[in-house]
């Protein structure tokens, strides 16, 4: 119900009477219903959930607070004309990044109300997490940090990347994961210069230092970790990176809090790498958000204005990338509090040599 009441509270600053969602992961926040489609209608007085025969009673099940009306023969459009009508709705609001032209012409043809683009409302809501939802964030952490534990008992020369990510995932799920957060970034030796470097046939090799970027997928939430370590002694300016990043991690740790802007919290980080002479190789935001989906608001950047607030988890993951050598990524996950943040991730960050 809370969930509901915020944005209802947001009605007439929209100058709506009611919202159409139609995005998956905004109808799963909103209702909890889990199922693959769905259509969520909400307004001052009512709440419901559009779903055909094959999910009517999952979604009685799962969707509380919510009317469940199963479609049978009519269509979406319809089916919400006909509760526009009867609740004489004049103003209907519709996710227009979800929205094809097609769809949105359709729902145009069926229904008298005016239909009202908007943008980043439910994903606004999003960015502060319930009790709930960070206790499923908390499982997903856990599982990521216990799966890099076993990791490090695995890894050796001879193994190829797609190994590693393989046993990431395989290890998660016997913890309860349903799978991973996102395909498995294993980045060894050269290639860990680049900051997607998702798993490949490589070869790990004695010297190569490896990226481990990965998280679980648990109940819906994602964890999101990296892990810079190096099998045998790598070369020295890559041990001299590895510091820096680290350096300036701990520097971001110690100064983000609510209140901030994203670019100040970002500026955290980048600014030491930079001082130190790296800045044009650390190319990438310095973090963001982190729930349902892997990359939600906000993101941390140079350019962010936008400001953190208490109840926001967020990652952060400086890094430095040196083509045709190699790179380096450490990234914890957060939790802002009223007084500062929570580390979420407890995996080691010091370089591990294997």
């Amino acid at each position: 119900m809370e969930k509901l009441a915020k944005l209802r509270a947001q009605f007439d600053q929209l100058g709506v009477d009611g919202v159409i969602i139609t995005n998956g992961v905004n109808r799963r926040y909103l209702t909890g219903f889990t199922g693959s489609a769905g259509t969520v209608v909400i307004t001052k007085s009512e709440a419901c959930l559009f779903v055909d025969f094959r999910y009517v009673d999952q979604a009685q099940s799962q969707a509380e607070n919510y009317t469940v009306i199963e479609l049978e023969r009519q269509s979406v459009f319809t089916g919400v004309a006909k509760m526009a009508e009867r609740l004489g709705l004049s103003r209907l609001g519709f996710e227009q990044e979800n929205v094809t032209y097609r769809v949105h012409t359709q729902y145009q043809e069926a229904i008298q109300a005016e239909m009202v683009p908007l943008s980043g409302v439910i994903e606004g809501l999003r960015t502060i997490k319930t009790a709930e939802e960070l206790q499923k964030i908390r499982t997903a952490v856990e599982i990521s940090d216990a799966a890099f534990t076993h990791i490090l008992t695995y890894i050796r020369p001879g193994i190829t990347e797609i190994d590693v990510a393989n046993e990431l995932e395989f290890y998660m799920r016997k913890q309860g994961a349903a799978s991973s957060a996102f395909d498995t970034i294993v980045a060894s030796g050269h290639r860990s210069a680049l900051p997607h470097g998702v798993a490949t046939t490589k070869v790990i090799e004695t010297g190569d230092m490896i990226t481990l970027d990965y998280g679980a997928y648990y109940q819906g939430y994602r964890s999101d970790m990296t892990r810079t370590i190096a099998v045998g002694e790598p070369q020295d300016e890559l041990k001299r990176i590895y510091t820096i990043v680290l350096d300036s991690l701990e520097n971001a740790l110690a100064g983000i809090k609510a209140g901030m802007t994203g670019r100040e919290a970002d500026a955290l980080s980048r600014d030491y790498i930079t001082e130190k002479g790296y800045g044009k190789q650390y190319g990438h935001g310095s973090g963001h958000g982190v729930g349902l989906d892997l990359h939600e608001e906000i993101f941390m950047s140079t350019t962010c204005e936008k400001r953190i607030e208490s109840g926001m988890v967020l990652t952060v993951e400086p890094g430095i990338y040196i083509p045709n050598l190699g790179g380096v990524r450490i990234e914890d996950d957060i939790l802002v509090t009223a007084d500062g943040i929570e580390i979420l991730t407890k995996s080691p960050k010091e370089l591990i040599i294997l």
